[in-house]
């Protein structure tokens, strides 16, 4: 296969099924701009038959990379070049790159959220408490092993999706972790440095309660929700307890600007991304 033509416009490309309502590609095209790279972003519907075409038509027409979503995270592993270490372990794939020839599957969902984390506390030796066992929980939990924290519950309403994420964890990472069923009115054991909520309850409706005993959290806990909006229910309860928090719309800057280093070996500035997901999502 030919070497990439360095003097060609560089395209990079969201596939997911459905896209709709995105930020990503005006996040980033918003970085570029700015940068003055002349750089193209696309947003493509691709259905779950089609992906494997799409990513062989990716590499084939010298795409940089891109990103994934829904359904496509897991799926995609299986037809890249390779893949890095927390891409397969949790095999999930959110983000793509190019090296030389090669595809190379990339997971930073999780990386954002513990370069978020680091920025407030220091996450070695922490107890963690984490809900969801889906793609974001996966990502994150890997993660925050390879950061060194103390000690992680898993609380997930399917038990025996806890309990895999937990022996994943302490198997492969040698990380303490323990899969727990979550039952109505979780209390949050005392203990716990920084909550986590790693599931998609409140995706549609910021509003929506999630079932915790908000009571049973103290001051000295930081409270993170990775739903894209910064004043969810959790957020705000968490507040009113006098608990540090961090939201997923930082989150997903911190993604972007990584993802952008990635493709482009350059920083993206993280005002011009905020403002970028703030105006796209109307907060």
């Amino acid at each position: 296969m030919a070497a990439i033509n360095p003097s060609l416009q560089p395209i990079l490309a969201l596939m997911g099924h459905p896209v709709g309502g995105n930020p990503t590609q005006y996040m980033t095209e918003k970085a570029f701009l700015h940068r003055e790279l002349d750089w193209r972003y696309l947003t493509l519907d691709v259905s779950p038959d089609e992906l494997p075409d799409a990513l062989r038509g990716m590499k084939a027409m010298g795409f940089r990379g891109g990103n994934l979503i829904d359904p496509h995270k897991e799926s995609a592993v299986d037809y890249l070049d390779r893949a890095t270490k927390t891409a397969e372990l949790t095999g999930i794939v959110n983000l793509i790159r190019r090296d030389e020839e090669d595809l190379v599957g990339e997971n930073t969902e999780g990386l954002a959220l513990i370069e978020a984390l680091a920025m407030r506390i220091s996450l070695v030796d922490k107890q963690v408490c984490l809900l969801g066992a889906g793609h974001m929980a996966r990502a994150v939990g890997v993660e925050l092993a390879q950061a060194h924290v103390g000690s992680i519950t898993i609380i997930n309403r399917t038990q025996p999706h806890a309990a895999d994420l937990a022996a994943l964890i302490s198997d492969k990472l040698k990380v303490s972790a323990q899969g727990v069923g979550w039952s109505e009115q979780h209390m949050v054991d005392p203990e716990t440095d920084i909550l986590i909520n790693a599931t998609s309850i409140a995706d549609s409706d910021p509003d929506t309660r999630i079932p915790l005993a908000l009571d049973s959290l103290t001051p000295d806990m930081l409270v993170v929700d990775t739903t894209i909006d910064p004043s969810t229910l959790l957020l705000a309860a968490a507040k009113d307890r006098g608990c540090s928090t961090l939201d997923g719309v930082e989150i997903l800057i911190d993604q972007a600007a990584i993802n952008f280093k990635l493709w482009t070996d350059i920083e993206a500035d993280r005002t011009v991304l905020r403002e970028a997901v703030e105006e796209y999502l109307e907060l």
